[in-house]
């Protein structure tokens, strides 16, 4: 599933960037450039890495399947 349009930043790419030890939006959009254009994907890409900082495995770089 897209998270982003303007950047076509998909959930898997949201997940393996958690997992690469970004946990805050505003290094997301540093990384990934989400929510740079219109915004409208921060709150779906906020409560993805919320989610992710909950998954086994994930501090150990692996990324987040939930």
């Amino acid at each position: 599933m897209y998270v982003c349009i303007c950047q076509a930043v998909t959930e898997k790419q949201v997940r393996d960037a958690a997992a690469q030890g970004v946990h805050s939006l505003s290094a997301l959009r540093e990384h990934l450039g989400v929510a740079s254009e219109c915004g409208k994907c921060a709150r779906c890409a906020h409560s993805i890495l919320k989610e992710c900082r909950n998954c086994p495995g994930s501090s150990q770089g692996m990324a987040c399947a939930a």
